[in-house]
């Protein structure tokens, strides 16, 4: 175990910045518990992509990227048990590598294991990841550790505990079958996507729109499962397309000085980087998966059941399409579809839900970005809820009319916590606490 004394923690792109007193890089279980015990408050951190202030802004860190050792599989259940601080890409080519998958993966791979769940990440097409558990252990606040099996009535408020609980130790994975994705992608007037979500999500194994404001434009990613050995012919599209980063920095680079030059850029980016089409096969992670993502962007995402999306949908884009306002968005509005589960702290709890991200590329000013203000307004009017490891301004009293067991998991989180150790000044607002 080592350990860092009196030292700044700064997330990934600096937005996020705390003083520490001790700052420890764990490798076993039983480090973990012996920080956890002698520790007034902890908060615990893996890569530092959250857009939320989660993950630090207390005395004592724990760094948990070290705990990250594969540490068996059943073959026969098809299941994987893992340390928490493993990274999601190093989960997931170990998985392929064995003819299994996890049917809903995230838009990133760089991210650990224990955040990812803790926050509730998701792909499209499936579950949220934190659905896979089949049993996990967790650090309590004095020490112990408690193992958990989806049997258990604690699983539904674990799957998803913003690292309230406890600490997520190790965790088992349920896999299935490794599949081949057809991926066919390509722009399509808001008139015609639109009304075309729920047919296509029957339809299709995967279906993820890139919704491009102030363009009336989406650009709509389909994926059927083939044969492996079935031939397609691949388009990449054109070779320009791997600029697109570099086009949006450059174009975005003034917006915050010049809100309404937004629109402008976009109209460019939708002409030079998501007008064409392209049709390509894979794994579902191969085909689907960012295999890395830059520091220059901040992140805000809500969700909505997916019966009142048409109506949320058409009253952002009317508000943002407002010149009289600063809301203008950066490209792209990311779409995608996660069905319903009974966890607690769930986006999708008891229905099935669109999830619509929010992104701004000039990170170093997020805090005055108009549109994760108005995108906060119009999905709270609706009952929309906040992704946990993103930009949000709600607290308790707009998350409690939103979450149906949010004071059962308030009085959940007491009782295992009621020193509040693992609250830090963030959550303790959130919280009410």
């Amino acid at each position: 175990m080592k350990q860092n004394k009196n030292g700044v923690w700064t997330s990934w792109n600096a937005n996020v910045i705390h003083n520490y007193k001790s700052l420890y890089k764990v490798t076993t279980e039983e480090e973990l518990q012996e920080i956890v015990k002698n520790s007034e408050k902890i908060r615990v951190f893996g890569s530092k992509q959250s857009s939320a202030d989660i993950a630090s802004g207390v005395e004592t860190l724990v760094d948990i990227t070290s705990y990250n050792k594969i540490l068996s599989f059943d073959d026969s259940a098809h299941t994987i048990t893992v340390q928490s601080g493993l990274i999601l890409s190093e989960l997931l080519e170990i998985i392929e590598a064995k003819g299994w998958c996890i049917p809903c993966l995230p838009d990133i791979n760089t991210i650990t294991i224990g955040g990812a769940l803790a926050t509730g990440t998701h792909g499209t097409s499936g579950k949220l990841l934190s659905e896979y558990i089949t049993q996990c252990s967790i650090v309590l606040a004095d020490g112990s550790v408690k193992k958990i099996t989806e049997k258990d009535d604690l699983i539904d408020a674990i799957r998803i505990s913003l690292g309230v609980l406890g600490v997520l130790s190790k965790i088992t994975f349920q896999c299935e079958p490794l599949y081949t994705l057809h991926v066919k992608e390509g722009p399509e007037n808001d008139s015609i996507w639109l009304p075309k979500i729920k047919e296509r999500l029957k339809k299709h194994d995967f279906l993820r729109i890139l919704w491009l404001p102030h363009t009336d434009k989406g650009y709509v990613i389909k994926g059927d499962k083939i044969d492996v050995n079935k031939e397609i012919k691949e388009d990449a599209g054109p070779s320009y397309l791997k600029h697109r980063r570099t086009a949006s920095k450059i174009l975005y680079k003034y917006t915050h000085i010049f809100p309404w030059f937004t629109a402008i850029a976009n109209k460019l980016l939708y002409l030079g980087f998501f007008s064409s089409t392209k049709e390509h096969k894979g794994s579902l992670y191969q085909a689907t998966v960012t295999k890395s993502r830059g520091s220059t962007l901040e992140l805000a995402e809500w969700t909505i059941g997916l019966d009142k999306f048409p109506k949320v949908f058409e009253e952002l884009k009317t508000e943002i399409n407002k010149w009289s306002n600063k809301s203008f968005i950066h490209i792209p509005m990311d779409i995608r579809f996660v069905y319903k589960d009974t966890s607690w702290l769930s986006y999708a709890y008891k229905e099935d839900t669109v999830t619509m991200g929010c992104v701004s590329r000039n990170a170093a000013t997020a805090d005055t970005y108009e549109a994760f203000k108005s995108v906060e307004r119009i999905f709270l009017k609706h009952g929309g809820k906040p992704h946990w490891a993103k930009r949000f301004a709600a607290k308790d009293a707009e998350l409690s009319g939103v979450y149906e067991k949010w004071g059962d998991f308030k009085m959940l989180r007491k009782k295992l916590d009621p020193a509040n150790k693992f609250l830090n000044p963030y959550l303790k607002d959130i919280f009410n606490e």
